[in-house]
C-alpha cells in the first residue's frame, strides 16, 4: 500500500466521487486515501495527510476549483492537482495551467486516460491532451485567443451566470456578492471583450462553447 499512488478525490457529488474510486480502482498502483466535498475540507485533509495526487472539481459550492487549487498550491507546492471538470478545455485548461495544475480532464474522460493522468501526474509530469496542445501551439504562434481569456475567474463565472439568463440579485446570491459588486464586474466584462450588453455578451458564450 505504502508504494501506491495516494489519491484526494474532491467533487461535491457523491456520485462522482464513487465513480472516481471505482475506476481508479482498475489500477492496482493507485488509491483512493481520502475524499472531500467542500473547499474547507480539501485544505484540512490535504494538511493532515500526505497525498501524492488531488483529483479537483471546478464547480465546487462557495470557493470554485481554482480558488483552491491556489489554496492546495500554496499549502503543499509539490503536491500534483489535477482538475476534473464538465466543462470543456477551452474555458479553463489554460487557467488551470497557470495556477499550476498537473492536468485538466473532462468527466467524460475514460478510465485509461484518467488512470494515465495520475500517473503522469504523481511522476511530476503534465497531462496535456492533443487538442490543448495544438491550441497552445497557436497561441505560441500567435493565433487568435478567446477573448474570454482576457477575464480573470470570477469575471468568467459572471460571464457564463448572465450569460445563461439569470438576474444580477441572483448571481450575487450564487456567487456570495453584493448585487453592486457584480454589476462592477459586468462592465468590466463588457469593456475587456467590446460588448454592448447582454444580447451580445450571451451570443458570445453561445458561440465559443462557455455554457456546455
Amino acid at each position: 500500500m505504502s508504494n501506491k499512488i495516494k489519491v484526494l478525490l474532491v467533487d461535491d457529488h457523491a456520485v462522482v466521487r464513487n465513480g472516481l474510486r471505482l475506476m481508479l480502482g482498475e489500477a492496482d498502483d493507485i488509491a483512493v486515501e481520502g475524499e472531500a466535498d467542500t473547499a474547507q475540507s480539501a485544505l484540512q485533509s490535504v494538511r493532515e495527510n500526505d497525498f501524492d495526487v488531488v483529483l479537483l472539481d471546478i464547480a465546487m459550492p462557495g470557493k470554485n476549483g481554482l480558488d483552491l487549487l491556489k489554496l492546495l498550491r500554496a499549502e503543499k507546492p509539490k503536491l500534483a492537482v489535477l482538475i476534473l471538470s464538465t466543462y470543456s478545455e477551452e474555458i479553463y485548461a489554460m487557467r488551470a495551467f497557470k495556477l499550476g495544475a498537473a492536468g485538466y480532464l473532462t468527466k467524460d474522460s475514460p478510465t485509461s486516460a484518467l488512470i494515465n493522468a495520475v500517473r503522469k501526474a504523481a511522476a511530476g509530469g503534465k497531462h496535456v491532451s492533443p487538442a490543448l496542445m495544438e491550441k497552445l501551439a497557436s497561441m505560441i504562434g500567435g493565433g487568435a485567443v478567446g477573448s474570454h481569456d482576457t477575464l480573470s475567474n470570477r469575471e468568467l463565472e459572471v460571464l457564463k451566470l448572465i450569460a445563461r439568463g439569470e438576474s444580477l440579485v441572483k448571481i450575487a446570491e450564487t456567487l456570495h456578492l453584493s448585487p453592486h459588486t457584480v454589476t462592477t464586474y459586468r462592465a468590466r466584462i463588457l469593456e475587456k471583450m467590446g460588448l454592448s450588453g447582454n444580447a451580445e455578451l450571451t451570443r458570445y458564450a453561445v458561440e465559443n462553447g462557455l455554457l456546455m
